[in-house]
């Protein structure tokens, strides 16, 4: 099985001669998928740990900027909307069990990578999940390493229709469970990002957007609903069901219709509760399922580093 490099997996059929000769060229592979993904850069792998050069960050968000819009007064006004909506909705699973167009959400977004790499413009998705410092982005650790932490990433928060009603935000720093970087481990397929905005000194992306509130060991089976943004889309998808253990180190959720660039999108219970992201297991999932890494012990040890690292 192979998948497109920052997005979900799709299954395919792959010769057994071909599968061997791509185990025995690994760093000829590896080396492959670095230029897939781009501009990547060490970082230090064995801590799972990446400071983001500022110079580099600047110019990717330029870049993504060149592609989009922020509207004037667009900020304001879906804060307004955010603070006068229900703060619950009664939950239902989708039926069909389908993913559909849905709403932007201001603490939902999407994963740039603009530059010259195989991407399109936005390859994954993410949301903001809180922290004390209010700068802290959740994504799967597919979306920003492999082989290399990827250097050229834009996250949009509440993104539709080309535009970034809240901004451009880059990474200060990634952090991936070293597990991840050593053997690509689906149990370990999460990554935070601390984040600011170029050009807006100061500002913390929470007090913007708002935020999702993180929860580790959550018992299954449990409601669920997963939003992505399609790689090829200008707006999100959503869908409902009921979560529920595959195995001791990984959320299934089965709905159908949930393709490439929705890898890191959010899994949430109770409205706002973040339990997982899209990722895990085959890359994220198939036509039918898909996956997160279970938020376990493992997942709040990353989340603490995250949070309270300040090297730099």
């Amino acid at each position: 099985m192979f998948g497109k490099v920052g997005g979900r997996t799709v299954r395919v059929c792959v010769l057994a001669g071909v599968c061997c000769t791509l185990v025995a060229a690994g760093v000829a592979y590896r080396g492959e998928l670095r230029s897939l993904m781009g501009p990547v850069a060490e970082g230090d792998p064995a801590r799972g740990r990446y400071v983001q050069d500022a110079g580099i960050a600047d110019e990717a968000a330029a870049t993504a900027l060149e592609g989009l819009t922020e509207p004037a007064g667009a900020r304001e006004e879906a804060r307004i909307l955010a603070e006068t909506a229900p703060a619950t909705t009664p939950w239902r699973p989708s039926d069909p069990l389908e993913a559909r167009t849905a709403p932007a959400e201001p603490a939902i977004g999407a994963l740039f990578s603009p530059g010259t790499d195989w991407d399109s413009d936005h390859h994954c998705s993410a949301s903001v999940v809180h922290s004390p410092g209010g700068d802290l982005v959740v994504t799967a650790a597919h979306c920003v390493y492999a082989g290399g932490f990827r250097t050229n990433l834009a996250f949009v928060p509440g993104y539709e229709d080309g535009r970034a009603p809240y901004g451009v935000w880059v990474p200060t720093r990634v952090y991936i469970d070293p597990r991840w970087a050593q053997d690509a481990d689906p149990d370990h397929d999460v990554a935070f990002l601390r984040v600011r905005r170029p050009g807006h000194p100061g500002q913390r992306l929470e007090d913007v957007t708002g935020a999702q509130t993180i929860r580790f060991g959550l018992p299954l089976p449990a409601p669920a609903r997963l939003v992505g943004y399609p790689n090829d889309a200008e707006q999100p998808l959503a869908c409902s069901n009921t979560a529920v253990a595959d195995g001791p180190t990984q959320l299934r959720l089965d709905c159908a219709d949930v393709p490439n660039g929705t890898s890191g999108g959010p899994v949430l219970t109770g409205g706002h509760t973040l339990v997982g992201v899209i990722g895990g297991r085959d890359g994220g999932g198939d036509e039918e399922t898909s996956y997160s890494s279970y938020f376990g012990d493992d997942t709040r040890a990353l989340y603490e580093r995250a949070v309270k690292d300040t090297a730099s």
